[in-house]
């Protein structure tokens, strides 16, 4: 059931994305009114799984779930149509259209793609807002993971700034996308009342760019060990633990921090140990015998009952600057992403992934907010990678277009066929080769 949510997360998000793309070069061409004589959610190769037709235009839904199309009267695309080129253009054809027309037809899909992406961006910050840990609420520091620590990073530093930037909104991911992306080199942190400066070694872009660290979480906050739930049946409640107890020693050492815990009581699993805790001002000494997992059974409260975190409403007129401001900042990102990868400073195999990588960044639980975000970065991710200078995908068009349009020249058709079967060639093999980047990784 889980997997179901997620793909079903996954194709809808894909649907929308598809139609809307595709509405872009469907009413951009009957603005200049140039027939439309399909218009498909998902490719149909030999039969499809639902059509009608109205008008001049057949709509359907295909069964293989690549991504969809309109086919335009007149116009050379991955339906290879030879047929209709030989014989006279006629004046409803996309080839008898004036160049500045075509180029608008063409770039009618990228358009709605990233108009659909701000504003997606800008209608979660109008209905969710914003919430974070401002960094210096931050009080007690950080906790840090091993790749944290391979870093320099301590348990309990104050990170004070990454690179030239100050820290101030609380997220581990900052971190990742300055040294992968901007390419920072140092950090900046309080440790034992002093500021350090670390030096970030440049093997790190290629460390947190691998598909293996995609999901590292590099430090977190530090908080207090209070019990907020006892785990039913578990150790905790056998031994006595109850919700709101403060744990301050482990087998008669002080820990004062939950991360301490972690770190203490796994190696500790199938054995007996000693809890310190203080419950309505009275300290108490529990012994636990600890699960054979190296767990006892107790969940922490989350970081708002410790720090204040910082909550922003936003009206229309805010969010939609807002938003336009994180589309921007997110599409800039995946350009110097993509930079880093023709430059080979980022591996294109620990990059890129297919279905099945894409899919599983939706979750496992059905989640609006995360769904919207999602379906708004894939949303300017299409746009992007729409116009890339690929024959077969918009870019190339448009690339094709705008020499026309200086050098006064029309390509032939002819050559535009074979452009097309190139680009079509390269895209086929770059899903091939994502996906095959899936498979192996699930089978690693």
């Amino acid at each position: 059931m889980e997997y179901v949510i997620m793909i079903g997360q996954f194709l809808l998000s894909l649907s929308i994305l598809i139609v809307l793309h595709e509405l872009g070069h469907f009413l951009a061409a009957r603005i200049f009114k140039t027939r439309v004589e399909k218009f498909y959610l998902f490719f149909n190769p030999w039969f499809s799984l639902f059509k009608f037709k109205k008008g001049d235009t057949e709509y359907g839904i295909g069964w293989l779930p690549l991504g969809g199309y309109v086919k335009i009267s007149g116009m050379i695309d991955e339906s290879f149509d030879k047929e209709q080129l030989k014989k006279p253009a006629q004046p409803w054809e996309f080839r008898a259209k004036p160049a500045w027309q075509r180029l608008i037809i063409m770039i009618g899909g990228v358009t709605v793609n990233f108009l659909l992406g701000l504003f997606i961006y800008a209608m979660l910050f109008y209905v969710y807002g914003e919430e974070y840990l401002p960094s210096q609420e931050a009080t007690y520091g950080i906790y840090v993971d091993s790749l944290g620590r391979e870093m320099g990073l301590r348990d309990g530093d104050k990170i004070l700034q990454i690179g030239d930037h100050p820290f101030e909104k609380f997220d581990s991911r900052v971190l990742i996308r300055e040294v992968v992306i901007n390419n920072a080199d140092k950090l900046v942190v309080e440790r034992n009342g002093q500021s350090l400066t670390l030096p970030i070694d440049p093997s790190f872009i290629t460390t947190l760019a691998s598909y293996k660290n995609k999901n590292a979480i590099l430090f977190q906050p530090r908080i207090p060990f209070v019990a907020g739930q006892i785990i039913k049946n578990s150790p905790a409640e056998k031994a006595g633990l109850k919700a709101e107890d403060s744990l301050i020693a482990f087998n008669g050492t002080s820990l004062p921090f939950f991360d301490q815990y972690l770190d203490s009581i796994s190696s500790y699993a199938g054995k007996d140990i000693r809890l310190t805790l203080v419950r309505k001002g009275e300290k108490l000494d529990i012994p636990v015998q600890v699960g054979e997992n190296g767990m006892i059974g107790v969940r922490p409260y989350g970081i708002d009952r410790f720090f204040k975190l910082k909550k922003k409403k936003y009206t229309l007129a805010e969010a939609i600057p807002a938003g336009v401001r994180r589309g921007i900042g997110f599409l800039s990102d995946q350009i110097k992403a993509f930079g880093h990868i023709i430059s080979g400073k980022i591996p294109a195999k620990e990059s890129l992934g297919g279905f099945a990588s894409i899919g599983s960044m939706f979750g496992i639980q059905w989640d609006w907010q995360r769904f919207w975000n999602m379906t708004a970065a894939l949303s300017l991710i299409l746009a992007f990678m729409n116009l890339l200078p690929i024959p077969a995908l918009d870019g190339g068009y448009v690339l094709f277009l705008l020499y026309e349009l200086i050098s006064g020249r029309k390509p032939s058709d002819e050559f535009m066929e074979k452009a097309t079967m190139v680009g079509f060639i390269l895209i086929l093999a770059l899903l091939v080769f994502a996906n095959g980047l899936d498979v192996m990784r699930g089978c690693s």
